[in-house]
């Protein structure tokens, strides 16, 4: 039996409701990068928890760690679109591994910092900014693997898939963090020793895959390929309206600085309850991410990606509120299941919109977006919470996002009113599967 909505927006044959696991079935390269990367994820979550957790014991300044976000967005954002014209013109596949093993020795240099000094704080923002200007190098070149090693009819469901192994760092690695961190002779030490080893499962993941070259040509990673990629962005109101109602979100939603602070005020700053923080998001996110299946019969991706937007900031808002611990994780939960459709939704829109010579560009685009915009809704978070107090920065944040997601709609209807055109399922077709919807 099919539902459709009034509205056209989604259809639905029960059943469909699990994500769809043939790319793991089907692809071997895949398989293994999605295992490698989640391994990796983890330990990544334990460097992205202690960071911040040692500034906050540190300073005591929810500004100051809002300022993490700063070291990590200046680079981002100064050399962001040149790595993705560097993915469109090397192999990405050796690029990746070269930014993989120097990330690798950034979190062994953490390590080494918080066995000798940890009361410095200037180089850990040092650090910071050194492991984001890789990641804007290789995370572009990283994100095209999917759509390159999966057919088109594929693409949702390994995104959404890909965001299970996202959801699953985000789950276990802050839970982890926070029990390692509370534990005697381990503390932030073991987990920058950890995210260090835990970077072999990525080179795993990556050495296995074939050559990864662009199928255009791009002579040199300069500004004039930097600006074909903007000026393709530009063209489009898709890509616009999904960067844009991104940036809303992260700019204005997402107060992570605050959540120390928070921790204090409300909970005595226990470290293993800060680490359920970000496990609520985990385990929102995760449960929406195995539940994809209606995802990918979503046609009015542009309205949907709004309106999980809109969820994500009253989730927020209602978290700077919350007078209990498990209201607040619940709240939080919820934070995640919105955002896993979110990046699923942009992900989609932005991989099926854009030619391969131009993917690595615009991928970059969209990495500079998402985790620049994150890093700037951070320090504005922090700078807010120390000038107000941290609810107020939460909740303001929170409606503000609501308030953008509703402007994005009304000065962009070509992106409200875009629809793809879902895969038909086959008579004969598995439950559970997930059409990917066509561009």
């Amino acid at each position: 039996m099919r539902a459709r909505s009034d509205g056209g927006v989604v259809q639905v044959r029960a059943g469909r409701l699990l994500a769809d696991v043939t790319p793991l079935r089907e692809c071997p390269p895949f398989r293994r990068l999605w295992a490698g990367t989640m391994l990796s994820n983890v330990g990544g979550a334990l460097t992205t928890f202690a960071v911040p957790l040692q500034v906050w014991d540190v300073t005591r300044s929810p500004l100051a760690v809002g300022a993490v976000g700063i070291a990590q967005v200046v680079p981002l954002l100064a050399i962001g679109l040149f790595g993705g014209a560097v993915a469109d013109t090397l192999d990405r596949r050796k690029l990746v591994m070269a930014t993989t093993i120097c990330a690798a020795a950034v979190s062994a240099a953490l390590a080494a910092h918080a066995f000798a000094d940890p009361r410095q704080v200037w180089p850990l923002y040092a650090l910071v900014a050194v492991a984001s200007a890789i990641g804007a190098v290789g995370t572009p070149a990283r994100s095209t693997f999917i759509p390159n090693l999966l057919p088109a009819d594929q693409l949702a469901a390994g995104l959404a898939l890909n965001r299970i192994s996202f959801q699953v760092m985000l789950t276990v690695g802050p839970a982890l963090a926070g029990l390692i961190t509370a534990t005697p002779h381990l503390g932030l030490r073991a987990c920058y020793l950890i995210d260090a080893a835990s970077f072999a499962g990525s080179l795993y993941g990556v050495a296995g895959l074939p050559a990864q070259l662009s199928s255009g040509s791009v002579s040199r990673p300069g500004l004039r390929a930097v600006a074909e990629g903007v000026r393709f962005i530009r063209r489009s109101p898709l890509l616009a309206g999904a960067f844009l109602a991104d940036l809303n979100a992260t700019i204005f939603g997402l107060p992570v600085a605050l959540f120390p602070a928070i921790n204090a005020e409300r909970f005595g700053g226990n470290p293993r309850t800060l680490g359920l923080f970000m496990t609520a998001i985990g385990v929102g996110g995760l449960i929406s991410a195995m539940l994809s299946g209606p995802v990918g019969h979503i046609t009015r991706q542009g309205w949907a990606m709004l309106c999980a937007v809109s969820v994500w900031g009253a989730a927020f808002a209602g978290f700077a509120v919350a007078p209990t611990l498990w209201l607040t994780l619940g709240l939080l939960a919820v934070a995640g299941a919105a955002d896993t459709f979110t990046v699923v939704f942009r992900g989609t829109i932005v991989q099926q919109s854009t030619p391969d010579e131009l993917r690595g560009r615009v991928t970059a685009a969209d990495y500079v977006v998402g985790a620049g915009g994150g890093q700037i809704g951070n320090l504005e978070a922090g700078a807010l919470g120390s000038l107000t107090s941290p609810a107020i920065s939460a909740l303001s944040g929170g409606l503000a996002t609501i308030a953008g997601a509703v402007v994005i709609g009304i000065a962009l209807p070509a992106f409200t009113r875009y629809r793809s055109r879902p895969r038909s399922p086959e008579p004969d077709s598995q439950p559970g599967a997930l059409a990917a919807p066509q561009a």
